[in-house]
């Protein structure tokens, strides 16, 4: 079985979010997935099988399968598109979450965060409820949000990018917290070119942090689409990694825009 590793949201290796992509002839069974995502350890394995219809995808963490990945949709396409069907303008892919649609975009040369190509990824976006800000959310953070919301993730807006960028929580307090994934958010720093930034936190699926989340910013930038009034936003998620979001919100959609860089091409031997 042919395994790509790419590098998700960033135009370089060694940045944005790593991510495996399978593609096997066939579908393996889910045992298998689930312990070669194990043996990965990345946040996210895709795995990626051609049937009748078009090309079926599918993700799993360490912690077992997810509804939703945004950097390994960004990784899976860019796979595809390189090597399977370069001459394509996008692909398609069936999913939990329903068609998820991936197009070549230009990457801008006078921007220095996308020298590289650009793929742009249409999502659904979460809807989110307002929910009580908690002290066990104060104590898992170690800072307490101004305002907490609830999608599949749990979403805590912070008072400042400085808030964000510092936070230790306890890993452990994180899973009694409501939502799959913990995303952390403020505003931008003005000057920045950034409208927020984000960190992105996910024990319940033995991920610590998730380096770039694109399925935690189905969370994030519909609310700062709300919230400034815009719909198009360019998000950074402050993780050690660090890596860039150019996205579009419009209808209960989110299209996530990203280069993807190459890390290695290797083979998953037979058992």
């Amino acid at each position: 079985m042919k395994q790509y590793v790419v590098d998700a949201f960033t135009d370089r290796v060694f940045k944005g979010n790593p991510a495996a992509v399978c593609l096997p002839e066939s579908w393996p069974s889910d045992e298998l997935m689930a312990n070669i995502a194990m043996e990965n350890r990345f946040s996210e394995t895709a795995f990626i099988v051609h049937e009748p219809d078009g090309w079926r995808l599918r993700w799993f963490t360490p912690g077992g399968e997810i509804d939703l990945c945004g950097h390994a949709t960004l990784a899976s396409a860019y796979v595809i598109l390189r090597f399977v069907e370069p001459e394509a303008s996008e692909v398609r892919f069936r999913t939990m979450s329903g068609m998820l649609t991936v197009t070549r975009q230009n990457g801008s040369g006078n921007d220095r965060r996308t020298t590289g190509e650009v793929l742009s990824m249409d999502f659904p976006a979460y809807d989110l409820k307002p929910t009580p800000v908690t002290d066990a959310m104060e104590q898992a953070l170690g800072a307490r949000p101004l305002e907490a919301w609830l999608g599949r993730d749990l979403l805590c807006v912070m008072e400042n990018e400085q808030t964000v960028r510092g936070l230790k929580p306890d890993l452990a307090a994180l899973t009694g917290l409501p939502g799959l994934l913990a995303n952390i958010t403020a505003a931008g720093k003005p000057g920045t070119g950034f409208d927020c930034v984000s960190r992105s936190f996910a024990p319940k699926l033995n991920v610590p942090e998730d380096p770039v989340c694109g399925s935690g910013h189905c969370h994030i930038l519909p609310y700062w689409s709300k919230r400034l009034g815009k719909a198009t936003l360019t998000a950074y998620q402050a993780s050690a990694r660090g890596g860039v979001i150019q996205a579009t919100v419009n209808d209960g959609r989110v299209s996530l825009g990203g280069s993807a860089a190459l890390f290695s091409v290797g083979e998953i031997l037979p058992e």
